[in-house]
């Protein structure tokens, strides 16, 4: 293998995540979250480091039938539910739990006569006004729901909008209107998800949606995930392809926006925004080289970047460059683009070799 682009992933950081998290919940049984390939690590490897979860939750029904070929018994919760009448014959198959946040869903289970899958999860629409039934139609879905021949209990769930933010007042809203509308009715609740986990403990119910937090990174802006007792199960890395003298005043890269402020000594490693790594990364953002932090100089290629090698006269071809990961955690890479931990994690490309590590 020539081209030494890695992404490699710890399933020892996921299982100690996962650990976390259930210590972080108290009660409240937990969810992992692995919609998007598990958060671009890649599903299939991560199964075994997160089967400590009671249950394992998927946005897509292809994922749900990923997650079927591997195991056929693990809990799985279709958070979107069903996209049409049909798919509720590969719910009951596959043994499916399942979000019901629409009119639509409702009345193709209905029309069906039955629900042969393991759970109803019912979600309301407290405020985020994505998916969810509005609140003045919980008693109604509620009751037609548990009307339903296979029916046997249904979990009541909603979704924060700014939990990643304490003292927004929106959260303590959404949990007084959610609160309001399920009071009297029966059934588990599940509200708080990554953030709500650790910025609004009253929401940790009966069950906890853990996401982001199981891959070591912090959806909580100033509290890294090292912080919080979390390991980073992705570590992004390559390798220096080539080192190169540039006399001061010449520039780097295409667009010639970075120009030598003196006489530099510049690194090329083999990745770039073909790899996933963001073409709008800015100059002087971080990356490690031999361990040590170093800047980034010149516009992101296809293939390569180049680095800011002052202060490593001895750095040669073939050291290690990391990205984000182990030594440099992926929420300030984030914030130095401008974007969030999540799509960094998800954007590596296939052109990237995947190992575990």
């Amino acid at each position: 293998m020539s081209r030494k682009t890695f992404a490699t992933i710890s399933l020892r950081a996921l299982r100690h995540n996962l650990e976390r998290v259930r210590f972080l919940s108290g009660e409240a049984r937990v969810m992992a979250v692995v919609k998007a390939d598990a958060y671009g690590h890649g599903l299939e490897r991560c199964l075994s480091a997160l089967a400590g979860a009671d249950m394992l939750a998927v946005a897509t029904m292809d994922e749900a039938r990923a997650i079927r070929t591997l195991d056929s018994r693990v809990p799985v919760l279709l958070l979107e539910g069903v996209m049409a009448a049909e798919e509720l014959e590969a719910v009951e198959r596959l043994n499916l739990d399942m979000v019901v946040h629409h009119r639509s869903q409702l009345e193709w289970i209905e029309a069906r006569g039955r629900f042969s899958g393991p759970g109803i999860w019912l979600k309301l629409d407290s405020g985020m006004h994505r998916l969810g039934f509005p609140l003045a139609d919980t008693s109604e879905i509620h009751a037609r729901l548990l009307a339903l021949d296979g029916v046997e209990q249904i979990v009541l769930m909603s979704h924060f909008a700014c939990a990643d933010r304490a003292d927004h007042p929106l959260n303590q809203r959404q949990i007084e209107r959610f609160d309001a509308a399920v009071s009297g009715l029966a059934g588990p609740q599940c509200l708080a998800n990554s953030a709500a986990l650790l910025n609004l403990p009253q929401t940790r119910r009966d069950w906890v949606r853990a996401g982001l937090l199981l891959y070591g990174v912090s959806p909580i802006a100033g509290r890294p995930g090292k912080a919080l007792g979390l390991q980073p199960s992705m570590t992004l890395e390559t390798r220096l392809i080539a080192v190169n003298d540039i006399p001061a005043g010449d520039t780097i890269g295409y667009g010639a926006r970075f120009a030598a402020p003196r006489d530099m000594r510049i690194g090329v490693a083999a990745i770039g925004y073909g790899d996933g790594y963001p073409r709008n990364m800015p100059d002087g953002a971080p990356v490690l080289v031999n361990g040590r932090e170093q800047k980034l100089a010149g516009r992101v290629s296809m293939d390569m970047i180049t680095i800011d090698l002052d202060g490593q006269e001895h750095a040669r071809v073939g050291d290690p460059v990391v990205l984000w990961g182990q030594g440099l955690a992926v929420e300030r890479v984030a914030e130095t683009v401008g974007t969030i931990p999540y799509e960094l994690l998800c954007r590596v490309t296939r052109r990237v070799t995947y190992r575990e590590g």
